[in-house]
């Protein structure tokens, strides 16, 4: 087990390493770079800008390098704690990005707890009552999580929260915990904000949860295995659990991988709608002013999360399959 845990780990590093070639590059494929996306806007507010300015411009942020010259600083400063500097911003990729990685973070594990806690335990009882009331319940409402876009379902809540309470539900925390210093009160008041995100972002990831765990657990069920245990005269409860259950979850426990950074990116949307600081709406601007420190660096982050993922992935489904410890 530990042999197979090093094996991923030392796999991870030529990943990330090609993964931040191919995102450095993509974020450089559009024409032009951050200078001319800043002088265009500069032109649009009807002002005047001189050739040589915009050379010195460049100049200054080490534009006009070649790509790959430009890759190497930043991958340097990167294996060196620099994740380089927003040229939008003005400030260090790495200050941005921890202001506001914590509440992505957040966001994400409240999304994935809703997720896990309410989509398997959901699939498993529409694959066990098949074709029941409930089975069609669920069912209905899975296709609908599915169907609606993460800002409508947003805005249908927000609507309805101020019609029952009469208050907007914006951000995280209420007006006069703000910029107040951590407290219980703050954590509590945080808990009360944070519900609605968490849902909104999990609601697709849920939905999809369930059917999968319902066609899953369904297969199971139907094999000659089951059917002999049931013959025998054991409980159904833990012929359930015992084998097709741990089996069903298996594919559920592969895809922890693909949940967090899909998670990170089904938050730009929801952040905006309701004003949470995520780092979603920076990259969001990052990408569309070409500020490509920013872009990469955070991209690059999604990337490791997603490598890490798969990591914790790979050891639950070792842990949870015998099967895969005994080839292991």
């Amino acid at each position: 087990m530990v042999k197979y845990i090093i094996r991923r780990v030392l796999l991870m590093i030529p990943t990330l390493l090609a993964i931040s070639i191919i995102s450095f590059a993509i974020i450089q494929a559009p024409p032009g770079d951050f200078v001319t996306s800043y002088v265009a806007q500069l032109v649009s507010m009807g002002e005047v800008v001189d050739p040589a300015q915009i050379e010195a411009l460049r100049a200054r942020y080490g534009l006009g390098q070649p790509i790959y010259v430009q890759y190497f600083k930043w991958m340097w400063g990167l294996l060196h704690g620099d994740l380089g500097r927003s040229l939008q911003w003005n400030k260090p990729v790495a200050k941005l990005v921890m202001e506001r990685l914590p509440w992505s973070v957040t966001i994400a594990l409240a999304s994935l707890i809703f997720v896990y806690a309410v989509g398997i335990p959901i699939g498993t009882i529409s694959a066990t009552h098949q074709y029941s009331i409930r089975d069609y319940f669920f069912t209905l409402i899975g296709f609908i999580g599915l169907a609606i876009p993460n800002f409508l379902f947003a805005l249908i809540l927000l609507w309805i929260y101020f019609v029952y309470t009469g208050n907007v539900a914006v951000g995280l925390f209420s007006p006069q915990f703000q910029m107040a210093p951590w407290s219980l009160a703050k954590f509590v008041d945080l808990l009360k904000h944070l519900w609605m995100p968490g849902i909104i972002v999990g609601t697709a990831g849920t939905c999809g949860l369930i059917r999968v765990m319902r066609a899953n657990l369904l297969d199971e069920l139907r094999k000659p295995y089951v059917m002999v245990a049931k013959a025998k005269g054991l409980k159904e409860r833990k012929v359930l659990y015992k084998y097709p259950f741990r089996i069903a979850i298996n594919p559920v426990v592969s895809t922890i991988g693909w949940t967090l950074p899909g998670l990170v990116n089904g938050e730009l949307l929801t952040s905006l709608v309701l004003g949470i600081p995520t780092i979603a709406p920076i990259f969001l601007n990052s990408l569309l002013n070409q500020d490509m420190f920013l872009a990469g660096s955070i991209v690059f982050i999604l990337s490791f999360l997603t490598v890490i993922g798969t990591l914790i992935s790979d050891i639950l489904l070792a842990w949870v399959d015998p099967r895969i410890r005994e080839a292991v």
